[in-house]
């Protein structure tokens, strides 16, 4: 028995899967990416903050990319612990459209979003990684290129959330060692955002 489900962050990334998840890049229509769960996980006590993390809402006329994974069904609780401050959200199978335009798509597909709890904007107190934003942008350059790390900025909401610049020490858990070309790439797109940067 299998699991399916849409990543469209961190999950995007396939270091921080395990080796048997099988990935299908696609965009899922009608939702759209924030800056919008907030909490304190373990690996952001030692900051003395909380952290905010991606999330996605219902957005019609919108599209994400991202990937199709699925798993073992023995995976699941390992995966829910992973996203501990998320819902699962059932039936959106048919709003997947797989890159290659001739893949199956599972009849139950999933998506993680926020809990009701922790759904607010990155703050002060709980301000964007650069550790777990390496690590989504490196993802979705894996896969598309320059062209997916645009599509990223240009269809995520809340980059008025501030971001910690934990990059040289990170605090995110499943932190990627980036290559100098690939930190030189998205330091000019971010820069280009305007963002407001916070230190450690």
């Amino acid at each position: 028995m299998l699991i399916s489900y849409f990543g469209y962050g961190s999950l995007v990334n396939r270091a921080t899967l395990a080796s048997d998840v099988v990935a299908l890049p696609g965009r899922l229509e009608g939702w759209r990416r924030e800056w919008r769960v907030v909490g304190r996980p373990a690996e952001a006590d030692g900051a003395g903050r909380g952290a905010c993390a991606l999330t996605v809402r219902p957005e019609p006329g919108c599209a994400i990319r991202g990937v199709l994974l699925s798993e073992a069904t023995a995976g699941l609780a390992a995966l829910d612990k992973r996203e501990a401050r998320y819902d699962r959200i059932d039936g959106i199978s048919h709003q997947f459209r797989p890159d290659d335009g001739t893949a199956g798509v599972p009849e139950a597909v999933f998506l993680y979003r926020a809990k009701a709890e922790h759904y607010r904007w990155g703050d002060e107190d709980h301000p964007i990684l650069q550790s777990y934003l390496d690590c989504v942008l490196a993802g979705f350059h894996e896969i598309w290129g320059e062209a997916g790390v645009d599509h990223f900025l240009e269809t995520t909401d809340g980059w008025h959330a501030p971001i910690l610049a934990d990059r040289h020490a990170p605090i995110y858990a499943r932190a990627v060692t980036l290559e100098p070309d690939l930190t030189g790439l998205f330091d000019e797109r971010l820069a280009a955002l305007d963002l407001r940067w916070v230190d450690p």
